[in-house]
């Protein structure tokens, strides 16, 4: 665990991982992605990143021929890390649902927060498409597979931005309230969209545990 922490524990490093969970993406959309990251800080988790192994720099080929930077097998060993981590903090009382999401950082919660129970008999493709992104899940009852793909071939399509969808899906916010605004439309059978916002409970948080009056909320020694 020391060690796990001496690879990947700075700030900022387990993020840029998941950034790169679903393939590979430039420095630009990187720094897009994750908001608050300096440039100079970016590059100092990419440079220490690949020093590790977790990840490699490579040109795409003709006519892209531009750097990207993509995790290397052992690199995409750690998304059950992350789910465990997500599942773990979503209990807490302190999580702020509002902050920013990312396209790839909505992709991954729905492959970690997807209770199969839920799934049944359900099977279906998924379209998802975030401005020049877009994902498809493969939906069923052994859990749900999402790769970057074509969202219009698909039996149901979230057209929209990622915190429109993760409204939709984690705040229970109405479709026609969502597209009202402008952050998110649902095309496809109603009755798979129905189905699909409803598979992702979150678990119930953790009381708060009231502090001792004169303590401050520090830790004595023993």
């Amino acid at each position: 665990m020391a060690h796990a922490l001496d690879l990947i524990g700075e700030r900022w490093a387990l993020l840029v991982m998941r950034e790169l969970m679903l393939g590979p993406k430039r420095f630009n959309a990187l720094r897009a992605d994750l908001p608050g990251i300096s440039a100079n800080v970016l590059t100092q988790r990419l440079e220490g990143l690949e020093a590790e192994g977790v990840l490699v720099r490579r040109r795409l080929p003709p006519p892209a021929s531009t750097w990207v930077y993509e995790l290397t097998e052992w690199g995409y060993e750690a998304e059950p890390i992350m789910q465990v981590l997500g599942r773990w903090a979503a209990r807490s009382p302190a999580h702020d649902p509002t902050l920013p999401i990312s396209a790839v950082s909505l992709m991954l919660s729905f492959r970690t927060m997807l209770d199969i129970a839920r799934v049944g008999d359900l099977s279906a493709r998924i379209g998802f498409r975030f401005g020049a992104e877009s994902y498809v899940g493969t939906l069923d009852r052994t859990g749900i597979e999402i790769v970057r793909g074509d969202a219009d071939a698909t039996d149901v399509t979230f057209a929209g931005t990622p915190p429109g969808l993760a409204a939709a899906v984690y705040g229970a916010v109405p479709l026609e309230t969502l597209a009202a605004t402008g952050v998110l439309e649902a095309r496809g059978d109603a009755a798979v969209i129905a189905r699909f916002l409803k598979l992702f409970p979150l678990p119930d948080k953790v009381p708060r545990t009231p502090r001792p009056a004169g303590e401050g909320g520090k830790v004595r020694g023993s």
